[in-house]
């Protein structure tokens, strides 16, 4: 595995296909306190580019492009949080999406441990380390032990899609699965705007 440790952008010659996984790292869960500070992506490679934001501006057209373009899908476990997030602040509609804990939870209803460390466990047989979850990801140098768990987030995600696509088949639930994903940039506009918990299709 190699890790490239981007500042401000990914280069402008930079290819990773059509089919690229992706995180984020913010200063912590909320879409209205903790701006993002980190986006981490692979093209399923085995190795992972993870570009550090300047966060006083967010310039970064390369990564921008990137994320924009409707010709690229996007791997994402959790994507709920990240779209929202890159709509923020890069000003970028995240789509399309495949969000791997959605289709944990559409085919793996067998259990209610959905997390990326847990889905990764069973269905790739890797035990992720998620110590440095809650470490400073606002800080000025991202330590090696940051840059390998930022890339650990996104290196096994097309094999989780491969694995939960066959077990969404299965169970006849793909098509329901790519309507949940569609709706994503949708959730997050709501969550953005002040429905975070709210269900606005229930009754009361």
């Amino acid at each position: 595995m190699t890790v490239h440790y981007h500042k401000g952008d990914l280069p402008a010659d930079i290819d990773l296909g059509k089919l690229i996984a992706i995180d984020t790292e913010t200063l912590g869960l909320s879409l209205v306190r903790d701006p993002l500070c980190v986006v981490q992506l692979s093209s399923g490679d085995g190795d992972a580019h993870v570009v550090q934001m300047d966060r006083s501006r967010y310039d970064c057209p390369n990564l921008k492009a990137l994320l924009a373009d409707p010709g690229v899908e996007k791997i994402l476990h959790f994507a709920r949080f990240d779209v929202a997030m890159i709509a923020k602040y890069l000003g970028v509609t995240l789509a399309p999406v495949f969000c791997t804990k959605i289709a944990s939870k559409l085919c793996r209803t067998y259990t209610d441990r959905h997390g990326l460390k847990d889905v990764t466990r069973e269905l790739v047989g890797v035990d992720m380390n998620k110590q440095q979850q809650s470490s400073d990801w606002g800080a000025d140098e991202l330590s090696k032990a940051q840059l390998d768990y930022a890339a650990s987030d996104v290196l096994h995600l097309h094999t989780l899609r491969e694995k939960l696509i066959v077990m969404l088949k299965r169970e006849g639930r793909l098509e329901l699965a790519w309507s949940c994903f569609d709706f994503l940039p949708t959730r997050a506009a709501l969550d953005l705007a002040g429905w975070p918990e709210t269900d606005i299709f229930a009754h009361s």
